[in-house]
């Protein structure tokens, strides 16, 4: 794949009105969820669930791509078909994640760095040859009692920007995810300053190693106060400090931000994404890639019960038109009940 390529695909997974669902959780977090609900977590059961979720009937008018884990990219749906040669028929961009994990930092008690970088080239060509067009890395930053620490943003961003250039060489699209964690009590004007600061670092790590910033998207986090925090703040002004955060810092040269849930319901994900794109234009699409705020609807709705299949399916198709919805400031809560 080309860089005109790289361009042209990195440009369908925020076209107007799509975005992307994560469905990329690790096997003990997903069974972490499911067993919340009372579901037993199997190999089958899985496969059941990321089935019900990438079949959905319609879904591919609002979906432009799915990040799969390496378990569900060598698996099969429902009926027989290989998830990636699934979406596919769909008109769905098939995503990998990549990373694996975050580990602790050392000399930093409190911080982790991202791994996964040794032997990424083989696995790069091994996951496009299943189908992969598009992939996504992780890192997380926490902010606490004198954290983040300059040690911990700069080496995330590193590795940040080595797998950016790593999937282009292989003709696959990196989604590039630096996220600034929701845990603590902290304002929402130190989320904006530690935002800002992570996403200078990984700009300027992504111009050095010669990243094509118009073939690759940025996941960022929402700008929030911690979950423990009592300020409180509208929607409005989580957009306005979003907006104005990203503008700072984000060239206009990157095709689409896509924003992930980071542990905020459903409605209030949603909601933020509608003020968001309320205030535009923008240099950039603003679009999503949810996980839990698209998925939790669906689990729902299931309960792990293969009755309850078109069910899940139907909470899932609901939550997904409205996301898009909020991708054209078009969403109200009104909707929520319909």
């Amino acid at each position: 794949m080309g860089a005109t390529k790289l361009r042209s695909t990195a440009s369908a997974l925020v076209a107007p009105g799509k975005g992307i669902l994560a469905a990329d959780e690790s096997t003990p977090t997903l069974m972490k969820r499911l067993e919340s609900l009372g579901i037993s977590s199997t190999d089958e059961s899985r496969r059941f669930y990321r089935s019900m979720l990438t079949t959905t009937p319609g879904a591919s008018e609002q979906i432009s791509g799915v990040i799969l884990y390496d378990e569900t990219i060598r698996q099969s749906t429902i009926e027989g078909t290989p998830f990636p040669e699934q979406l596919q028929r769909d008109g769905i961009i098939c995503g990998i994640k990549v990373d694996t994990g975050a580990k602790e930092l050392a000399a930093s008690p409190g911080e982790k760095v991202t791994e996964g970088l040794d032997g990424l080239r083989d696995r790069l060509s091994e996951y496009r040859e299943l189908g992969a067009r598009f992939a996504k890395w992780r890192a997380v930053i926490a902010i606490g009692d004198g954290l983040p620490s300059s040690y911990c943003i700069g080496v995330n961003a590193h590795a940040l920007a080595r797998y950016a250039i790593l999937c282009q060489e292989a003709g696959i699209v990196p989604v590039v995810e630096p996220e600034v964690l929701m845990d603590g009590d902290h304002t929402i004007e130190r989320c904006y300053e530690v935002t800002a600061k992570t996403l200078h670092a990984l700009f300027d790590e992504l111009f050095e190693q010669q990243a094509m910033l118009d073939g690759m998207l940025l996941k960022a986090n929402m700008v929030l106060p911690g979950k423990d925090c009592p300020q409180q703040i509208s929607v409005e002004e989580v957009a306005e400090q979003t907006v104005r955060c990203l503008r700072d810092v984000v060239p206009a040269a990157v095709p689409g931000i896509v924003f992930l849930s980071g542990g905020q319901s459903s409605k209030h994900a949603t909601a933020h994404l509608n003020a968001m794109n309320n205030m535009g234009p923008h240099p950039w699409e603003l679009s999503f890639s949810f996980a839990r705020a698209l998925q939790q609807p669906a689990l729902d709705a299931w309960k792990g019960e293969e009755s309850n299949f078109g069910a899940g399916q139907e909470a899932f198709h609901h939550r997904v038109k409205l996301t898009s919805l909020a991708r054209a400031g078009k969403y109200t809560a009104d909707m929520e009940r319909s």
